[in-house]
């Protein structure tokens, strides 16, 4: 029988934790306020976090906190208050990256797993051999890395390995990107990116400037942008090579983006394990949130990351959130404009993927509404499907013409 691998999904604030453990997350990554590399995402308190482990551990699940930066002296003096509380939160792990910090963690929170994060690019079994003789209890693979090398890593490390499956890249090694900080004085390093790197770039020839200027495509120039990652039609073979856990990246992405792609890899992994073959609806379910084009990274080789994917794009628009549902009905708050005669997918951990229905009425504080365009207004619509709280109402848009 195949392993379950954990699904491991990304946590940039309470809402988007509830919606990974709503659609079938075995555990989710956060970040204090402090010490993790999403300066910008919404991240948590010490108190959020004891929330956030209590909320999932109540339903079996995990809490991996990231404190990943690469610490200069002043973070180091700060450190092992950090990690002492942070050890009382019940959190399960912590990524770190920097070798003083894990030595800080290891002293001050000795309880705490310890992940070792993708930002210490580790490519090779003697690096993950290194880190688990330190006493690190999982390695998060580089990205650089490659399948036919990860069943080596896994024996010689004997620890959990833990790879990314989904999600935005950069062109950087690992992760470790000097451009925003040479443009904006952020850095990547330190959680502060500015995303650089997806910028639209110029190629022109000195002496004639705009004049003579060289671009992939009328809709731009990408040359430093990478393609996303998607591997959800390749699950097994990571497994079969030893990955303990699927990540998938986006802490700074949106609650229907989180919702979407964790419904689609859980299913995924849930036909893998039943011996089931890929279902190729599931390669849609990943087309309907915003993304660019995809790539399998550097899985099968390659040097360097696919590049020149232009601004994330979708034909989908998530119109709803429910509320609360029952039979032939259900309550939503609104997120983008529907009407009346639309037909609405509703993404759902328990509906199949093609669920849809046609809007015959909605109903506001007001009485009846034929078109829904005030953002978070409370509405009924008569529904034939059974929804349940916190399930996502989405729009196909009309074509472009």
């Amino acid at each position: 029988m195949t392993k379950t691998p954990e699904l491991l999904a990304p946590a940039g604030d309470m809402n988007k934790l509830r919606t990974a453990l709503r659609f079938g997350a075995d555990a989710v990554y956060a970040a204090a306020d402090s010490f993790g590399l999403r300066a910008y995402a919404g991240n948590f308190t010490f108190d959020g976090l004891e929330s956030a482990a209590a909320l999932l551990h109540a339903a079996g699940k995990k809490l991996y906190v990231t404190v990943n930066i690469y610490a200069d002296s002043d973070d180091i003096k700060r450190l092992p208050a950090f990690a002492e509380r942070l050890a009382e939160t019940g959190a399960d792990g912590a990524l770190v990256s920097d070798l003083g910090v894990f030595s800080v963690m290891r002293a001050r929170a000795p309880a705490l797993p310890l992940h070792v994060s993708t930002q210490a690019n580790v490519t090779n079994a003697e690096a993950a051999k290194v880190w688990a003789d330190l006493g690190a209890s999982r390695i998060v693979l580089a990205r650089e890395t490659r399948l036919d090398e990860i069943a080596e890593i896994k024996k010689a490390a004997g620890v959990e390995i833990e790879a990314f499956v989904h999600g935005a890249m950069c062109v950087a090694y690992s992760g470790r990107c000097l451009l925003s900080a040479y443009y904006t004085g952020r850095s990547g390093n330190r959680g502060e990116c500015a995303q650089s790197c997806r910028w639209e770039y110029g190629l022109t020839e000195l002496s004639r400037g705009d004049e003579l200027r060289a671009e992939e495509d009328g809709r731009g120039t990408y040359i430093l942008s990478s393609k996303d990652l998607r591997m959800i039609d390749r699950l097994k073979e990571l497994t079969d090579a030893g990955v303990d856990s699927f990540k998938i990246e986006g802490r700074m992405k949106s609650e229907y983006y989180v919702a979407g792609i964790v419904n689609a890899y859980r299913r995924a992994i849930d036909d893998m394990v039943a011996g089931k073959s890929f279902d190729p609806a599931l390669l849609a379910e990943t087309e309907k949130v915003s993304h660019r084009e995809y790539t399998t990274g550097f899985y099968y080789g390659g040097a360097v990351a696919e590049t020149g994917a232009r601004k994330p794009e979708t034909d989908y628009d998530f119109v709803a959130v429910v509320t609360d549902a029952g039979d032939g009905y259900a309550d939503v708050e609104m997120r983008n404009r529907f009407a009346v005669g639309d037909v609405l997918e509703a993404l759902s951990p328990s509906l199949p993927t093609d669920a849809h229905f046609t809007v015959t009425d909605i109903t506001g504080a007001d009485g009846a509404v034929a078109v829904a365009d005030k953002v978070q207004a409370k509405l009924r619509l008569s529904c034939p499907l059974r929804l349940g709280k916190a399930d996502i109402l989405r729009r196909k848009r009309a074509p472009r013409g």
